[in-house]
C-alpha cells in the first residue's frame, strides 16, 4: 500500500470516528499518524530524473508569492505591477513556471513571483502542486488570489492543500519547547491550565513518535495540531494576504463587506481599481523598517536605506550592525538616532534600540586591538622623532 492510499484510509478512519472525550486519544494518534505519512510524502524521490524547478535567485528585500487556481488574475497583476511581461492568456494553465517580477515601493526592492495555478490535490502530487508550494515555504508573504464571486470556496480549497504542505498561514510557531533528557521519560511542564490537550494525549502522541525521554514546556493553550506541528518542526508560518480579484462580478455591497475583512484586500486588474491599496497592503503585511545611514560631519543618505523585516521583538541596532558588516557588532561602541524611536532628537543609544521606519543612524566603533596597536606604535614613533630633534638641536647650538 502507498503513502497515498494509507492517507487515505487514515482520513477515511477520522471521518468515520466520532468526536467526543472517549475518541481523543485516538483521534489524537490518527492525527501523528497522517501527519507522520505526509512528511514521508514530500521528501523528494532518492533516486529518479530530476523534475525542473521553480528556484528562483532571491532579490532586494522581502520576496512575495501568487498563489492561486489557474486563470484568477496573477500574470495581470505581475505585469501591472512590475516591468516583467507575465503571459497572459484566457484559458487556464497560461503559466507553466515561475516567473519574477520586481516591485519598486518607498526605497526597498520586493520579488514578486507569479506561479502556475494549482489545483485540488496538489499536495498530493497532482499538477505541479508541490513545486508551486515550495516555493511558498521560502517567501516573507503570500498573495493568494482570489476570483471574487468564487472566493470562499477557492480559499477554503488552498489553505486545505497549504496545510496539508505545512504551511500556516496568519499563525504564529505554538510557544512550546521540546527538550531531550536522560531520565528516560517524558516530563510535561505547562505555565498554563490547559483545556484543549492533557498529559495523557501528549505522552501517547509522543509515544507514536517514539519519543522516550524529553522535557516538554509549554507556555500556552496548545491544540494536538499545534503539538504535532512542533514535533515535526518542519512546519512553515507565513503571513497571507487575499486579494480578491474581478470585484465587477459581485454587487458593491459584497465589496465593501469584504474589505473590512482583516487581511483582505479587493482589486479588479482589468479595471486597473484598488492596485495603489495593494501595494500599501503589502507593505503593511511584510512589516518592512527602512534605516536611513549618516556618515560622521555629512548629510544622511537618503538614496539607499538599510531595509529589514521587523523581529519579534522589533528591529534592534543590532540587526542593522549585522547586516552592515558582520564584525561591526562587535567593534561597535554607541549609536547616535534620530527619528520616531527616539524621546529626543538625536539620542545616543546602545545595540538593543528598537528601531522605527525611516529613523537616521550614525554608528561609532571602538577601536580593535589592532587599531590601538597600531596608534601605539606611531605615538612612539612620534616620541623617538621629537627626541632625535632635540638631540639635533643641541648638537647645533654646540
Amino acid at each position: 500500500m502507498g503513502l497515498i492510499e494509507k492517507i487515505k484510509e487514515i482520513e477515511d478512519e477520522m471521518a468515520r470516528t466520532q468526536k467526543n472525550k472517549a475518541t481523543e486519544y485516538h483521534m489524537g494518534q490518527l492525527k501523528a499518524k497522517l501527519a507522520k505519512y505526509r512528511t514521508q510524502l514530500l521528501e523528494p524521490p532518492k533516486s529518479g530524473p530530476k523534475g525542473e524547478g521553480f528556484e528562483v535567485q532571491k532579490f532586494g528585500n522581502a520576496r512575495v508569492c501568487m498563489i492561486g487556481f489557474p486563470s484568477v488574475g496573477k500574470s495581470t497583476i505581475l505585469s501591472t505591477l512590475t516591468k516583467t511581461q507575465s503571459l497572459v492568456a484566457a484559458y487556464e494553465f497560461t503559466t507553466l513556471t515561475c516567473i519574477p517580477g520586481v516591485i519598486d515601493y518607498k526605497d526597498a526592492k520586493i520579488q514578486l513571483l507569479d506561479l502556475p495555478g494549482i489545483i485540488e490535490g496538489a499536495s498530493e502530487g497532482r499538477g505541479r502542486g508541490r513545486q508551486v508550494i515550495a516555493v511558498a515555504k521560502a517567501c516573507d508573504l503570500v498573495l493568494m488570489v482570489l476570483e471574487a464571486d468564487k472566493a470562499e470556496d477557492q480559499r477554503r480549497k488552498l489553505t486545505l492543500e497549504l496545510d496539508k504542505m505545512g504551511i500556516r498561514l496568519n499563525r504564529k510557531k505554538p510557544d512550546v519547547t521540546i527538550t531531550p533528557n536522560k531520565s528516560g521519560m517524558v516530563r510535561i511542564t505547562s505555565t498554563i491550565k490547559l483545556t484543549k490537550v492533557d498529559e495523557k494525549l501528549i505522552k501517547n502522541i509522543m509515544q507514536e513518535y517514539k519519543i522516550h525521554n524529553v522535557d516538554i514546556l509549554i507556555r500556552e493553550d496548545i491544540t494536538v495540531d499545534d503539538l504535532i506541528d512542533i514535533i515535526e518542526g518542519n512546519r512553515k508560518y507565513v503571513k497571507c494576504l487575499y486579494v480578491f480579484n474581478k470585484i465587477d462580478k459581485i454587487s458593491i455591497e459584497e465589496v465593501d463587506e469584504i474589505a473590512r475583512r482583516k487581511d483582505h484586500c479587493v482589486i479588479s486588474c482589468n479595471l486597473k481599481l484598488n492596485l495603489d491599496f495593494l501595494l500599501e497592503c503589502m507593505w503593511d503585511k511584510l512589516d518592512l523598517v527602512r534605516v536611513y545611514t549618516k556618515k560622521r560631519g555629512n548629510q544622511p543618505d537618503f538614496s539607499d536605506p538599510i531595509v529589514l523585516s521587523n523581529d519579534r521583538n522589533g528591529l534592534m541596532v543590532r540587526s542593522v550592525c549585522a547586516q552592515i558588516h558582520r564584525e561591526l557588532v562587535d567593534e561597535f561602541k554607541f549609536a547616535i538616532v534620530w527619528g520616531r524611536s527616539c524621546k529626543f532628537n538625536p539620542q545616543k543609544v546602545g545595540l538593543n534600540h528598537v528601531l522605527a521606519d525611516e529613523d537616521v543612524l550614525q554608528i561609532y566603533k571602538s577601536k580593535t586591538k589592532a587599531q590601538l596597536a597600531k596608534q601605539n606604535k606611531q605615538l612612539k614613533g612620534t616620541k623617538h622623532d621629537r627626541k632625535k630633534e632635540e638631540k639635533g638641536d643641541k648638537s647645533s647650538k654646540k
